[in-house]
Protein backbone atom coordinates (compact mmCIF):
# COMPACT_ATOMS: atom_id res chain seq x y z
CA UNK A 1 0.00 0.00 0.00
CA UNK A 2 1.37 3.38 -0.99
CA UNK A 3 2.19 5.45 2.09
CA UNK A 4 0.30 8.48 0.78
CA UNK A 5 -3.05 6.64 0.91
CA UNK A 6 -4.80 6.97 4.25
CA UNK A 7 -8.14 8.03 5.69
CA UNK A 8 -8.84 11.35 7.37
CA UNK A 9 -11.63 10.92 9.91
CA UNK A 10 -14.63 13.14 9.28
CA UNK A 11 -14.87 13.83 13.00
CA UNK A 12 -11.38 15.34 12.96
CA UNK A 13 -12.34 17.91 10.30
CA UNK A 14 -14.18 21.19 10.68
CA UNK A 15 -17.07 22.08 8.36
CA UNK A 16 -14.77 24.54 6.59
CA UNK A 17 -12.10 21.86 6.09
CA UNK A 18 -14.67 19.47 4.61
CA UNK A 19 -15.91 22.18 2.26
CA UNK A 20 -12.36 23.00 1.20
CA UNK A 21 -11.56 19.35 0.56
CA UNK A 22 -14.61 18.95 -1.66
CA UNK A 23 -13.71 22.13 -3.52
CA UNK A 24 -10.21 20.80 -4.15
CA UNK A 25 -11.63 17.49 -5.42
CA UNK A 26 -14.02 19.34 -7.73
CA UNK A 27 -11.22 21.54 -9.06
CA UNK A 28 -8.95 18.55 -9.68
CA UNK A 29 -11.74 16.77 -11.55
CA UNK A 30 -12.49 19.80 -13.70
CA UNK A 31 -8.81 20.22 -14.55
CA UNK A 32 -8.65 16.56 -15.58
CA UNK A 33 -11.70 17.06 -17.79
CA UNK A 34 -9.60 19.49 -19.81
CA UNK A 35 -7.05 16.77 -20.51
CA UNK A 36 -9.72 14.23 -21.47
CA UNK A 37 -11.77 16.43 -23.78
CA UNK A 38 -14.83 16.74 -21.55
CA UNK A 39 -16.31 20.20 -22.01
CA UNK A 40 -14.01 23.17 -22.56
CA UNK A 41 -12.59 24.20 -19.21
CA UNK A 42 -10.03 26.54 -20.81
CA UNK A 43 -12.80 28.62 -22.37
CA UNK A 44 -15.03 28.49 -19.30
CA UNK A 45 -12.53 29.66 -16.66
CA UNK A 46 -10.97 33.10 -17.26
CA UNK A 47 -7.15 33.20 -17.46
CA UNK A 48 -6.80 29.41 -17.41
CA UNK A 49 -5.73 28.84 -21.01
CA UNK A 50 -2.33 30.63 -20.72
CA UNK A 51 -1.29 28.30 -17.86
CA UNK A 52 0.60 25.29 -19.34
CA UNK A 53 -0.96 21.85 -18.90
CA UNK A 54 2.23 20.78 -17.15
CA UNK A 55 1.58 23.30 -14.38
CA UNK A 56 -1.25 21.28 -12.89
CA UNK A 57 -1.02 22.82 -9.43
CA UNK A 58 -1.57 26.35 -10.70
CA UNK A 59 -4.39 25.26 -13.01
CA UNK A 60 -6.21 23.45 -10.21
CA UNK A 61 -5.78 26.45 -7.88
CA UNK A 62 -7.24 28.86 -10.47
CA UNK A 63 -10.24 26.56 -11.04
CA UNK A 64 -10.68 26.23 -7.27
CA UNK A 65 -10.74 30.02 -6.85
CA UNK A 66 -13.23 30.32 -9.73
CA UNK A 67 -15.78 27.86 -8.36
CA UNK A 68 -15.31 29.18 -4.83
CA UNK A 69 -16.97 32.41 -6.03
CA UNK A 70 -20.10 30.40 -6.80
CA UNK A 71 -19.49 30.14 -10.54
CA UNK A 72 -19.31 26.91 -12.54
CA UNK A 73 -17.92 26.01 -15.99
CA UNK A 74 -20.76 26.25 -18.50
CA UNK A 75 -19.63 23.31 -20.64
CA UNK A 76 -19.39 20.71 -17.83
CA UNK A 77 -22.06 19.14 -15.61
CA UNK A 78 -21.32 17.48 -12.26
CA UNK A 79 -23.35 14.95 -10.25
CA UNK A 80 -22.85 11.59 -8.49
CA UNK A 81 -22.37 8.23 -10.17
CA UNK A 82 -25.52 6.41 -11.35
CA UNK A 83 -24.44 2.74 -11.61
CA UNK A 84 -27.35 1.66 -13.81
CA UNK A 85 -26.59 4.13 -16.57
CA UNK A 86 -22.98 5.35 -16.29
CA UNK A 87 -21.17 2.07 -16.93
CA UNK A 88 -20.46 0.50 -20.30
CA UNK A 89 -22.14 -2.71 -19.09
CA UNK A 90 -25.25 -2.10 -17.00
CA UNK A 91 -26.16 -4.14 -13.89
CA UNK A 92 -28.87 -6.77 -14.28
CA UNK A 93 -31.31 -5.48 -11.68
CA UNK A 94 -32.48 -2.08 -10.48
CA UNK A 95 -32.01 -3.32 -6.92
CA UNK A 96 -28.27 -3.25 -7.59
CA UNK A 97 -28.24 0.46 -8.26
CA UNK A 98 -26.34 1.13 -5.03
CA UNK A 99 -23.00 0.66 -3.30
CA UNK A 100 -23.96 -2.75 -1.88
CA UNK A 101 -21.47 -5.61 -1.75
CA UNK A 102 -22.34 -9.26 -2.12
CA UNK A 103 -22.08 -11.46 1.00
CA UNK A 104 -18.84 -10.82 2.83
CA UNK A 105 -16.44 -13.43 4.16
CA UNK A 106 -13.29 -13.08 6.26
CA UNK A 107 -10.40 -12.40 3.91
CA UNK A 108 -12.60 -12.36 0.81
CA UNK A 109 -12.20 -9.60 -1.79
CA UNK A 110 -15.43 -8.49 -3.48
CA UNK A 111 -16.66 -5.55 -5.52
CA UNK A 112 -18.00 -2.50 -3.69
CA UNK A 113 -20.74 -2.45 -6.35
CA UNK A 114 -22.09 -5.97 -6.38
CA UNK A 115 -23.47 -5.93 -9.90
CA UNK A 116 -20.09 -5.97 -11.61
CA UNK A 117 -16.59 -7.19 -10.78
CA UNK A 118 -15.06 -4.35 -12.82
CA UNK A 119 -16.41 -1.23 -14.45
CA UNK A 120 -15.83 1.11 -17.37
CA UNK A 121 -17.25 4.62 -17.47
CA UNK A 122 -18.92 5.57 -20.73
CA UNK A 123 -17.27 7.96 -23.18
CA UNK A 124 -17.29 11.51 -21.90
CA UNK A 125 -17.63 10.66 -18.20
CA UNK A 126 -14.93 11.11 -15.57
CA UNK A 127 -15.15 10.37 -11.83
CA UNK A 128 -13.28 11.66 -8.79
CA UNK A 129 -13.62 9.59 -5.58
CA UNK A 130 -12.86 11.51 -2.40
CA UNK A 131 -14.26 9.66 0.63
CA UNK A 132 -16.15 6.67 2.01
CA UNK A 133 -18.87 5.78 4.50
CA UNK A 134 -20.07 2.38 5.68
CA UNK A 135 -23.49 1.05 6.65
CA UNK A 136 -23.67 -2.53 7.88
CA UNK A 137 -25.90 -4.83 9.98
CA UNK A 138 -22.85 -5.66 12.10
CA UNK A 139 -20.53 -3.47 14.14
CA UNK A 140 -18.04 -2.02 14.30
CA UNK A 141 -16.62 -2.54 10.78
CA UNK A 142 -17.27 -5.32 8.23
CA UNK A 143 -14.34 -4.59 5.89
CA UNK A 144 -10.58 -4.24 6.36
CA UNK A 145 -9.52 -2.51 3.14
CA UNK A 146 -10.92 -0.40 0.33
CA UNK A 147 -8.99 -1.07 -2.88
CA UNK A 148 -8.93 0.78 -6.22
CA UNK A 149 -7.52 -1.09 -9.22
CA UNK A 150 -6.75 -0.08 -12.79
CA UNK A 151 -7.17 -2.78 -15.43
CA UNK A 152 -10.00 -4.77 -13.83
CA UNK A 153 -10.58 -6.99 -10.81
CA UNK A 154 -7.01 -8.32 -10.92
CA UNK A 155 -5.40 -5.12 -12.16
CA UNK A 156 -2.75 -2.91 -10.59
CA UNK A 157 -3.64 -1.30 -7.26
CA UNK A 158 -3.67 2.48 -7.66
CA UNK A 159 -4.92 3.28 -4.14
CA UNK A 160 -5.67 1.33 -0.97
CA UNK A 161 -7.18 2.51 2.30
CA UNK A 162 -7.20 0.91 5.74
CA UNK A 163 -10.85 0.80 6.85
CA UNK A 164 -10.37 -0.78 10.27
CA UNK A 165 -9.59 2.54 11.94
CA UNK A 166 -13.18 3.60 11.19
CA UNK A 167 -14.38 0.69 13.28
CA UNK A 168 -11.90 1.27 16.06
CA UNK A 169 -13.12 4.84 16.41
CA UNK A 170 -16.77 4.04 15.70
CA UNK A 171 -16.88 6.58 12.89
CA UNK A 172 -19.01 5.94 9.78
CA UNK A 173 -17.39 8.46 7.46
CA UNK A 174 -13.91 9.50 6.26
CA UNK A 175 -12.12 11.39 3.50
CA UNK A 176 -9.27 10.05 1.37
CA UNK A 177 -5.85 11.57 1.88
CA UNK A 178 -5.66 11.84 -1.90
CA UNK A 179 -8.58 11.80 -4.32
CA UNK A 180 -8.74 8.93 -6.84
CA UNK A 181 -9.48 9.88 -10.46
CA UNK A 182 -11.16 7.44 -12.87
CA UNK A 183 -10.82 8.40 -16.54
CA UNK A 184 -13.38 7.79 -19.31
CA UNK A 185 -13.37 4.24 -20.76
CA UNK A 186 -10.78 3.11 -18.21
CA UNK A 187 -11.37 -0.44 -16.92
CA UNK A 188 -11.23 -0.25 -13.13
CA UNK A 189 -12.43 -1.99 -9.99
CA UNK A 190 -13.37 -0.77 -6.53
CA UNK A 191 -13.13 -3.60 -4.01
CA UNK A 192 -13.37 -4.31 -0.30
CA UNK A 193 -11.55 -6.92 1.78
CA UNK A 194 -13.92 -8.59 4.23
CA UNK A 195 -13.11 -8.92 7.93
CA UNK A 196 -16.39 -10.51 9.05
CA UNK A 197 -19.14 -12.78 7.71
CA UNK A 198 -22.04 -10.61 6.53
CA UNK A 199 -24.60 -12.56 4.51
CA UNK A 200 -26.52 -9.43 3.52
CA UNK A 201 -23.40 -7.58 2.42
CA UNK A 202 -22.57 -4.03 3.44
CA UNK A 203 -23.08 -0.61 1.89
CA UNK A 204 -19.62 0.81 1.37
CA UNK A 205 -20.47 4.10 -0.26
CA UNK A 206 -17.61 5.75 -2.10
CA UNK A 207 -18.25 9.49 -2.19
CA UNK A 208 -17.70 10.78 -5.70
CA UNK A 209 -18.09 13.57 -8.21
CA UNK A 210 -18.95 12.52 -11.77
CA UNK A 211 -18.24 14.98 -14.59
CA UNK A 212 -19.65 15.01 -18.12
CA UNK A 213 -20.24 17.41 -20.98
CA UNK A 214 -23.06 19.82 -20.18
CA UNK A 215 -26.53 18.77 -21.27
CA UNK A 216 -25.93 15.03 -21.70
CA UNK A 217 -28.11 14.03 -18.73
CA UNK A 218 -31.19 15.76 -17.36
CA UNK A 219 -31.89 14.58 -13.80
Amino acid sequence: MASRNYLVMSGDMSLMEKKEYRLNALAAGLERCGLKGIGDINADVPNLQPIPLANKKSRVQLIHDYIMTGQWPRSIDQRELAPLTDFGAAPLAAAQDSWLTVALAVGGVVSALNALAAYTLLVGKLMVCYGVSVESPIVPMPVSRLIFRRGGALGNIIAQFDMEQLGVRWEPDAFFSEAVVIDPQELFAIQVLGRAVVAAGARVHVHNFLFETSGLVVA
